[in-house]
């Protein structure tokens, strides 16, 4: 199954160390993907140090760092 097929959105931040500028928190951005029945996409992120997801609109993000080895984009969980 291709990300396309699963919805997901291609994002320049994918992999990256980012700030959910709304929450204030930071994590590695996953996926770029709906979120159950709300029709926008949302970013999908994950704590750096791993932790459980949470999402955030693609807008409130800012990038932080970027991916290192350690760190890898991938699929929505």
């Amino acid at each position: 199954m291709s990300a396309t097929s699963m919805l997901h959105e291609p994002h320049r931040l994918m992999g990256c160390l980012v700030r959910d500028t709304i929450s204030g928190r930071t994590g590695v951005l996953r996926a770029i993907a709906p979120d159950g029945d709300v029709p926008k996409p949302v970013a999908w992120l994950r704590p750096a140090g791993g932790g459980r997801e949470w999402t955030t609109p693609p807008k409130a993000l800012e990038l932080v760092g970027l991916p290192t080895s350690g760190q890898s984009s991938g699929g929505r969980r």
